[in-house]
């Protein structure tokens, strides 16, 4: 399992596009946090709802 990951991991980094997709990715979720941690009971739940949709969708492509 973990050596599959890391050439997984490893893979991704050389190839810039998943890189690119990887930093937006990661932008969103800090912003999103930073948001919830803002205005938690309005937000929260509907982000966590919004990242639940698009796991589910990734999954449905894979």
């Amino acid at each position: 399992m973990w050596k599959s990951m890391r050439e997984t991991v490893t893979r991704l980094s050389r190839d810039r596009r998943a890189q690119d997709l990887l930093e937006y990715a990661l932008t969103a979720a800090f912003v999103a946090v930073a948001v919830a941690a803002v205005f938690p009971s309005d937000i929260a739940p509907n982000i966590s709802k919004t990242f639940s949709k698009v796991s589910t969708l990734l999954n449905q492509v894979n």
